[in-house]
């Protein structure tokens, strides 16, 4: 059945289906005999480079693109909904444009409005409306739009009254909205935060059709995907399983290669180093379990990312200051505004080594407390005290906006610092991708990825020794996202992130501050816990409930008192074993740095008889270490089952 555009619509099988499919774009090859299935209910990220096809794919599909040579087949009956990149202002309410996105009832409505049909046709419509679910569908809408972050009464504002970013998520809205066999988002969490990412994920899970997700988003995919097609050199390869099952396949093929195997100890040794670092400092039981069992996988999957085009570190500046900066009792917020006060009583002091992740509901006040570090908004009550040497490298969305669309990568960075040279300038932009001619074009046709990639490129051309992120991943690719991770794991200064990128908050930070009611406190949890947290919140009681009664805190401190004689024993455990671990720790670092030494080596054992025994040396205190650390978490396990027997 043929269908506009050079698209086969399949009648029956319910599939969709390539076959040696060639599609150019341009001068540009994106496709050369590809071939693709992907079966009825199947949930599928798709991934590749910036510019390799994705959305002209998802484009092909839809019909809009017609492939050069070969066939494209999707099921004749399939209705196909897809989440827009783009949306026009427009005075339609919020709520109207959402339904929009229910194209059968719109035309019923328009039918039933139209009064040119007798009472059978009338009554035959009204039951047409009761089968799809139609007198359900604003409430449906209004969840979608609670869901995404929307606040109660913004459906009835004007599209034209939201900024871009809440656009996306109206488009978003009424792509779920739509009644579909076949959904097609194309990076629906760029412009979500962490709370409505997690939302977003629920939905798709409980999605009964076909799912089709552009996402640099690992942890996403992760969660909601079954099927990875990679577009890789102009073919489509899938491979069974979320994204960490791709890396995995990626990583077991290309370990093998000797080629590559120099490159992948490299960043293995990266890996290793961060994990030693982060031993020294464990104090932090549930997020330290996290982070070494993310770190130990993070070394396993390593040369899936061996020929990532992003290379790259954070350098420090020379001087650093303690602390870098310190809030004292500060009120953030906008003078401006009809509720100028968003935080209160803030203390918050920011030393070299800190990597705090910001967690907290949307609208919560996460990006007000950035700014506010950063300088761009001043304190309404308090102070903020910057150290003498404090360098800040702030990354936001607004960097994006802000950049000369007329001038190159490289002039950009050259009226920085005028006295750099043109090679080095090459050198450096090309660890962030800009290769060759690139570096010098113009960057106002620069796609949103390239124009973030700059961005950071810039913040860190400058040295920082305080990194400010909000939401640093937008538009960047998986291969950039992993390189980002590796630069901040090794980044002498110190994080303080905002992103919806679980994968980067997992392996960037140590610990976590929580932004909710106006307050700034520590969260001693980590993203599992977080994402408990934000289940379990309930609204807020009525003013006019029946007041709790008076607790009895003589009662309370007695038993406070006895639930902690009751975890001594696992906490001593816990603190005797990271203080082994950083002694066998600094033993091994400082043996180590004496094998390094390559004079050992030369003239054999006998001109250096103690190098046997300091090799046997190396070893047990590796197992040593080894099983310390395998004591230390199963007992910060313990420790951490305990205390939720007792907060239940």
């Amino acid at each position: 059945m043929a269908a506009p555009g050079g698209l086969r619509l399949l009648e029956y099988a319910p599939m969709i289906s390539l076959q040696s499919v060639n599609l150019q774009r341009g001068a540009k090859q994106l496709l050369a005999g590809a071939d693709l299935t992907i079966q009825q209910g199947q949930k599928v990220g798709l991934i590749g480079a910036n510019g390799s096809g994705k959305s002209s794919l998802f484009q092909l599909l839809q019909g809009r693109l017609h492939c050069d040579s070969g066939d494209c087949r999707v099921p004749a009956r399939w209705r196909i909904a897809h989440m827009a990149q783009e949306i026009e202002a427009s005075n339609s309410t919020a709520l109207d444009f959402v339904l929009d996105g229910d194209q059968a009832l719109r035309q019923l409505q328009r039918r039933i409005d139209s009064e040119q049909h007798d009472g059978a046709e009338l009554a035959a419509l009204y039951a047409h409306m009761e089968e799809i679910d139609a007198y359900t569908a604003a409430a449906r809408a209004r969840q979608l739009l609670a869901g995404l972050g929307f606040d109660a009464g913004d459906e009835g504002r004007a599209v034209a009254d939201f900024s871009g970013g809440w656009r996306i998520r109206l488009n978003l809205a009424q792509a779920l909205m739509s009644p579909s066999d076949l959904l097609l988002l194309d990076e629906p969490t760029n412009h979500l935060d962490l709370d409505t990412t997690l939302w977003l994920e629920q939905w798709l899970q409980r999605y009964p059709g076909t799912l089709l997700i552009i996402s640099h988003d690992r942890d996403f995919l992760d969660n909601v995907v079954n099927q990875i097609v990679s577009l890789e050199g102009h073919a489509l390869v899938s491979y069974r399983g979320n994204y960490s099952g791709f890396e995995q396949q990626q990583a077991q093929r290309l370990a093998q290669q000797q080629a590559a195997f120099e490159k992948q100890q490299q960043r293995v040794a990266q890996i290793e180093q961060f994990v030693r670092r982060f031993r020294a400092k464990a104090s932090k039981a549930r997020q330290a379990q996290s982070r070494l069992k993310e770190l130990q996988r993070m070394e396993q999957i390593a040369p899936a990312h061996i020929n990532s085009p992003f290379d790259f570190s954070i350098p420090r500046a020379a001087n650093v200051s303690s602390p870098l900066l310190s809030l004292n009792q500060v009120a953030a917020g906008y003078p401006q505004a009809d509720a100028a006060c968003v935080l209160r009583e803030v203390e918050l002091s920011i030393l070299p080594e800190t990597r705090i992740g910001l967690l907290g509901p949307n609208g919560a006040g996460k990006s007000t407390l950035i700014k506010t570090l950063a300088g761009h908004i001043p304190p309404l009550q308090g102070r903020r005290v910057a150290g003498e040497h404090l360098q800040v490298g702030y990354f936001a969305q607004h960097q994006l906006e802000a950049l000369d669309t007329t001038a190159s990568a490289a002039l950009h960075l050259q009226r920085l610092t005028p006295a750099s040279g043109e090679q080095a300038i090459r050198t450096y932009l090309g660890s962030f991708g800009f290769r060759d001619d690139r570096a010098f074009e113009t960057i106002g046709h620069f796609s949103g990825g390239e124009k973030a990639r700059l961005a950071l490129a810039l913040i860190c051309w400058q040295r920082p020794n305080l990194l400010l992120l909000d939401e640093p991943t937008n538009h960047l690719d998986l291969e950039m996202r992993h390189a980002l991770t590796l630069a901040l794991q090794t980044f002498d200064g110190a994080v303080i992130a905002i992103s919806h990128d679980r994968h980067l908050l997992r392996n960037c930070v140590d610990e976590f501050v929580l932004i909710n009611d106006g307050r700034v406190e520590p969260f001693a949890g980590d993203l599992a816990d977080y994402q408990r947290w934000l289940s379990q919140r309930q609204p807020a009681p009525s003013k006019a409930a029946a007041p709790a009664p008076r607790p009895d805190r003589r009662h309370q401190r007695q038993q406070a008192a006895d639930k902690r004689a009751q975890l001594q024993p696992l906490m001593r455990r816990v603190k005797r074993l990271e203080q082994q671990m950083e002694e066998v720790g600094e033993r091994l670092q400082s043996l180590e740095q004496k094998l390094a030494d390559p004079d050992l080596y030369s003239g054999g054992q006998d001109r250096n008889p103690d190098l046997s025994g300091w090799l046997k040396e190396q070893s047990g205190l590796r197992q040593q270490l080894a099983q310390l650390e395998e004591d230390w978490l199963a007992g910060s396990e313990a420790l951490e089952q305990q205390l939720e027997q007792q907060q239940a």
